[in-house]
């Protein structure tokens, strides 16, 4: 087997988690697992229902009540970028000490994005007070669909880099992520920007393809997985990181009815319980097809990538435990039930790696 057997590493920290409304049912049900994978940082994504996160207050309740769930997770909360912010909100966010990002949805790309973004204009203010005080700028990488356009899921992020390069060349000083790379195309251009400008990379994203999703609602997201290439990029961004790309799952759960019901598909992988033995088991995949060099995935690369690259990219302390990841430790729950909604995990029903805190 390419891979070994066991994997002694710091926690991990998860730069892009969805948990829903907080107090709610699917909060309640998926933040209990993110601990479960050796995770203990996250970075909460804002986009809820019926309102999103758009003030510092809002992220301080909402930060409390996924303490209330679990306290022993440290929860990074972000805003929704939204045209109530001003600049002395941001200057506020930064002296709460719990608010580290802005996310910017494209209107219309992606789940509970209809107050999103049709242009950055409007914003320079509040983005020349991000730059200023250190607060990351979150982006979904992605213009909206258009047949008119000739947009499509399957070149929705290429067709986005052009504003990404307008950004950074606007504020050379923001700190900028652009959230779950799919593409080569993408990977290859937070290569080529500073040190302030990174990239996360989703678990499923690692293992998926366009087919895999079209014939699946369970592996349908936002950003849709793509081409061979384009996974090929992505495996390799993981190994050969030295900063430029960390962990951000994007995992989003749904209840089974938005999922299989009537009407438009709900987007969103559910990978939290077993974030980090889903990259391992695409990393091994990976070499077998000879997309990676066995000798690229060390106990460095996948310390940095799981956990140390996103620490000091954010600014907040390096783990304190470590986490044992076992080959083939656990089988994945078919679903996750309770409080009257179901969650199907990604891969349910096959075997994972298993982490223990150590």
């Amino acid at each position: 087997m390419p891979l070994k057997d066991s994997y002694l590493l710091p926690a991990a920290a998860d730069m892009h988690v969805h948990l829903r409304n907080a107090p709610g049912p699917i909060a309640s049900l998926v933040t209990p697992t993110i601990r479960t994978a050796g995770i203990d940082t996250v970075f909460v994504m804002p986009n809820l229902a019926p309102r999103p996160v758009i003030s510092v207050d809002e992220a301080q309740e909402y930060k409390r009540a996924l303490e209330a769930i679990d306290p022993k997770v440290n929860y990074l909360m972000s805003l929704y970028l939204h045209d109530s912010i001003t600049p002395d909100e941001i200057r506020k966010a930064k002296a709460s000490g719990i608010v580290f990002g802005v996310k910017a949805y494209p209107k219309g790309a992606t789940t509970n994005s209809q107050w999103g973004v049709v242009s950055f204009d409007p914003f320079h203010e509040v983005l020349k007070a991000m730059e200023e005080e250190g607060i990351v700028l979150n982006l979904h990488g992605e213009v909206p669909s258009s047949a008119a356009d000739g947009v499509t899921v399957m070149n929705a992020e290429e067709r986005f880099l052009p504003t990404l390069k307008g950004l950074v060349d606007k504020y050379p000083k923001l700190k900028i992520v652009l959230e779950h790379c799919t593409t080569a195309k993408a990977v290859e251009a937070i290569r080529g920007f500073g040190e302030n400008v990174v990239g996360t990379i989703t678990s499923h994203h690692l293992s998926l393809l366009v087919d895999d999703w079209s014939a699946n609602v369970h592996h349908y997201c936002k950003p849709s997985a793509k081409s061979p290439e384009d996974r090929s990029a992505l495996l390799n961004a993981v190994v050969t990181s030295n900063g430029k790309f960390f962990l951000g799952t994007d995992s989003a759960p749904h209840d089974i009815t938005s999922k299989k019901g009537k009407g438009n598909t709900a987007a969103g992988v559910f990978t939290q319980p077993h974030a980090l033995g889903y990259v391992l088991f695409a990393l091994e995949e990976g070499i077998s097809r000879g997309d990676v060099a066995e000798d690229a995935v060390t106990d460095e690369a996948l310390a940095g990538f799981f956990s140390t690259y996103g620490r000091k990219f954010y600014g907040v302390p390096q783990a304190t435990q470590k986490v044992l990841l076992k080959r083939d430790g656990e089988t994945i729950k078919e679903s996750l039930s309770g409080g009257g909604v179901e969650v199907v995990p990604f891969r349910a029903g096959e075997k994972v790696w298993s982490a223990e805190w150590v």
